[in-house]
C-alpha cells in the first residue's frame, strides 16, 4: 500500500494525463479474474512499480474482497484493456438501421460480432471519463458501488473478444450474459443519485463542481440508455423475449408507433399515481395537427417506452403542480392540454397545464441534477411521495429525447403555467444515436478551472447614488 501510494504520488508529478501513467500499470486478464471469482484462492496482480499484489478470498468473504479488489482497480490509472477500447469512438446508428437489421437481416451471429467490440468500447470510453470526477466524489461508497458494476460487465464482455460465434454454445453464453449485465445496471441511475446527494451533503454546493458533475452525468445517462438499447435489441430479436400484446415490434422499436396512444397510456399511469396520493387529478385534452398527411393519425417510427418515459414525467410534473395549485377548487382542476403536430423534419408533443409556471430563473435549475424541488429520497426508503423523486426525472427525459437527436424544452408564464415541448424526428433516416466520446475535448472540460464572470452581476444592496452628485 505505501509503495503504490509512493508511486503514484511520482506518476502524478510527472504527468497529469491518465493515459501516460496507465501503460505502467499491469492487469489480470478477464478469464484469469472471472474463474477467480468463482472459487476460493488467490489472485496476483502487479501495481504501477511492477511488485505483485496479491487478493485472497476464503469461503463467504468473496464479495468483501470483490469490492477490495474493484477498489484497487478504481483507485489506479484505467487498466490497459479499458485503455485500449476507449481509444476507439463509439459507432452511432440510426433507427432505421436498428429497423433495417431486425426486419431483413436478423442475424445473431452478426449481432454477436458487433456487440462484443461496440458494447466494451462504449463502456470503456464511460469508465474513463469517471475517473476525472473529483476525488470526493468518487470516494462515495454509491459511486464505488457503481464503478464495480461497470468494470465487472467490462471484465465479462472481454471474455468474448476471441472466440467465434460459429460455436452455439458461444451466442447463448453470450445472451446469458448481456442478460445479467443488463440486470445488473438496473440501479445505476439512482445509485449513482444517491452517490451525488451524498457528495453535496458533507461537501456541500460549489458551482464549478456543479457544472462538471452535471456535463459528466449527462453524457453518463446519455451513455447507459445507448448501453441497453442494444442490449434490449440483442435479447428481444433472438432472445425470445418478444413481448405477446407487441408482435409487430422490432425489437424495442415500434414501426407504426401511435403517438396518441402513447400519450393516452402515460397520461393514465400518472393519472393513477396522482389520485393515490391527491385524491384527484385533471383531465386530458388532446389534439393531433397532421401538416403532412392531415386525415391520418399521427404514427412515427420510434422507441414507444423511450417516448413514455418523457411524457409520463411531463404529465407527472403537471398533475402535481395543477393539483397543489388548485386544491379545494370548486371548479375542479384545469385540464392538461396536449398538441401533437407532425411536419416534414419534426414530430412535436406540447403539454400545457395550469400550475402556476416556474419563474425564468428557476428553469434551469429543473433539468440541474444538484436541484430538486422534491425531498432527497433514500434508496432504502418506501415512503417517498410517488410524484417525486431524485430530482433527475426531467434532465433524464430530456436525454431520451436527445439520444435520437430531437429535444425536450420548457416554456413557463409564472403565474399561470407551463409549456412542455418534446422535439422527435420525423424521420427514422435521421435519428441518429447521440453518443458520448472520450477524448481531449472532453479531458480538457474537466480541467479548466473557473474564471471571473465576463457580464456585470447586480450587488445585492443598490448603490448610494448621492455619492456621486457633482459638486455645484
Amino acid at each position: 500500500e505505501r509503495e503504490r501510494e509512493r508511486v503514484g504520488k511520482a506518476g502524478r508529478q510527472r504527468s497529469t494525463s491518465h493515459g501516460s501513467v496507465a501503460q505502467r500499470l499491469r492487469v489480470i486478464n478477464s478469464t484469469h479474474l472471472n474463474d477467480w471469482l468463482r472459487k476460493p484462492g488467490s489472485l496476483k496482480i502487479k501495481s504501477w512499480s511492477g511488485k505483485p499484489q496479491t487478493w485472497s478470498v476464503r469461503r463467504g468473504e468473496g464479495g468483501g474482497s470483490i469490492m477490495r479488489l474493484f477498489g484497487f482497480l478504481m483507485k489506479n490509472p484505467i487498466p490497459k484493456q479499458v485503455e485500449y477500447y476507449s481509444r476507439f469512438s463509439p459507432s452511432p446508428l440510426s433507427i432505421k438501421q436498428f429497423l433495417d437489421f431486425g426486419l431483413d437481416n436478423a442475424c445473431k451471429k452478426t449481432s454477436f460480432m458487433f456487440l462484443r467490440k461496440e458494447l466494451p468500447v462504449r463502456l470503456a470510453n464511460t469508465m474513463r471519463e469517471v475517473n476525472l470526477l473529483p476525488d470526493n466524489l468518487l470516494s462515495r461508497p454509491s459511486v464505488r458501488l457503481v464503478q464495480s458494476w461497470y468494470m465487472q460487465s467490462f471484465l465479462e464482455l472481454l471474455e468474448f473478444q476471441n472466440k467465434g460465434p460459429e460455436d452455439p454454445p458461444v451466442l447463448e453464453n453470450f445472451l446469458e450474459s448481456l442478460i445479467k449485465i443488463r440486470n445488473r445496471h438496473n440501479d445505476v441511475v439512482p445509485t449513482m443519485a444517491q452517490g451525488v446527494i451524498e457528495y453535496k451533503e458533507k461537501y456541500g454546493f460549489d458551482p464549478f463542481i456543479s457544472s462538471n458533475i452535471q456535463y459528466f452525468l449527462d453524457r453518463f445517462y446519455t451513455s447507459r440508455i445507448s448501453f441497453r438499447m442494444l442490449i434490449n435489441q440483442h435479447t428481444l430479436l433472438f432472445g425470445g423475449d418478444t413481448n405477446p400484446a407487441h408482435p409487430k415490434h422490432i425489437g424495442s422499436i415500434d414501426p407504426n408507433c401511435n403517438v396518441a396512444d402513447v400519450v393516452k397510456d402515460a397520461y393514465e399511469t400518472a393519472k393513477m399515481l396522482c389520485e393515490q396520493y391527491y385524491m384527484g387529478s385533471p383531465e386530458l385534452e388532446i389534439d393531433e395537427f397532421n401538416a403532412k398527411t392531415p386525415v391520418k393519425p399521427i404514427q412515427v417510427v420510434y422507441v414507444p417506452s423511450h417516448l413514455f418515459h418523457m411524457l409520463f414525467e411531463l404529465f407527472k410534473n403537471s398533475m402535481r403542480a395543477t393539483v397543489e395549485l388548485h386544491e379545494g377548487r370548486k371548479e375542479g382542476y384545469p385540464p392538461i392540454k396536449t398538441l401533437v403536430t407532425l411536419g416534414k423534419e419534426d414530430l412535436s408533443v406540447k403539454i400545457s397545464d395550469k400550475g402556476g409556471g416556474v419563474p425564468l430563473r428557476k428553469i434551469d435549475r429543473l433539468f440541474n441534477y444538484m436541484y430538486s424541488t422534491a425531498p432527497s429520497p433514500s434508496l432504502q426508503s418506501s415512503q417517498a411521495a410517488p410524484l417525486a423523486g431524485f430530482g433527475y426525472g426531467l434532465p433524464i427525459s430530456r436525454l431520451y429525447a436527445r439520444y435520437f437527436q430531437g429535444d425536450l424544452k420548457l416554456y413557463s408564464m409564472e403565474g399561470v403555467g407551463t409549456d412542455a415541448v418534446i422535439y422527435l424526428k420525423a424521420l427514422s433516416s435521421e435519428s441518429f444515436e447521440r453518443l458520448p466520446v472520450f477524448n481531449k475535448s472532453a479531458w480538457r472540460h474537466y480541467q479548466i478551472t473557473p474564471e471571473a464572470d465576463d457580464w456585470s452581476n447586480p450587488s445585492s444592496e443598490p448603490r448610494d447614488a448621492s455619492k456621486y452628485k457633482a459638486n455645484r
